[in-house]
């Protein structure tokens, strides 16, 4: 049966890392969320709170990592010496030259994703300088750390299931986390759109509904007996 999705972007304050995401989650999404209900959560909000926003004028990169950035793609998140510090630093230089090496074999074969496949996953997710909203847009962000430990820590919290995704406009959603396989299928398809804003609109996070073409037809049939019922 087909289903609906309806969702609610919350608007939020400047998060930063003194907020703590697990009372911030509750405290925004009390009075929305209902059972059944799946939170979705930026995962670069979720890194800001867990301290991992860094100031790239406070890494030293090595000769390996000023080496190393030239052959990302410019607009890459790796593209900058302090950023391929950082990825050194995440990974180790063995599993960063053995992801180079893979990438280059992938280079001459024609194939891409060689880079993350070996030197870890973990490192795609890393957002270089401008890659998020005010007073973090110099900052680079690295991905969060034990993102499914944290999702069950916020479904005891909040009673609802959990999702962390990294969204871009380009229509793709990748799940870092879930609570369950049905509600990371949900937030794929929800948010498709971005309803995440790394600009001014601070929607870190959303509430996902969902209705079977039977529970909106008679929601809004509902909604018109009252109307009517008001209106006599």
């Amino acid at each position: 049966m087909a289903v609906i999705f309806h969702v609610i972007p919350i608007r939020t304050h400047i998060i930063t890392e003194k907020d703590d995401l697990i009372q911030l989650v509750k405290r925004y999404t009390e009075g929305i969320i209902l059972p059944g209900d799946t939170i979705a959560l930026a995962e670069s909000v979720v890194a800001i709170t867990q301290k991992r926003a860094i100031l790239p004028e406070t890494i030293r990169p090595g000769l390996w990592a000023k080496f190393l950035c030239r052959f990302p793609g410019k607009h890459g998140s790796l593209a900058t010496p302090p950023a391929m510090q950082l990825a050194i630093i995440e990974a180790g230089l063995f599993r960063i030259l053995l992801g180079c090496a893979a990438a280059l074999y992938g280079k001459l074969t024609g194939k891409k994703g060689y880079f993350y496949l070996v030197a870890g996953q973990h490192l795609a997710l890393i957002d270089d300088i401008a890659g998020t909203m005010w007073p973090y847009e110099k900052h680079i962000i690295l991905g969060p750390q034990e993102p499914e430990k944290l999702v069950f820590a916020l479904q005891e919290a909040t009673g609802a299931e959990v999702v962390i995704a990294d969204v871009n406009d380009l229509k793709c959603v990748d799940i870092l986390a879930a609570t369950s396989q049905k509600a990371a299928g949900v937030t794929k398809e929800a948010l498709v759109n971005n309803p995440f804003g790394n600009d001014d609109q601070q929607t870190p996070l959303a509430v996902i509904k969902t209705y079977t073409p039977t529970q909106t037809f008679l929601s809004q049939r509902k909604e018109n007996n009252e109307r009517s019922h008001y209106s006599h």
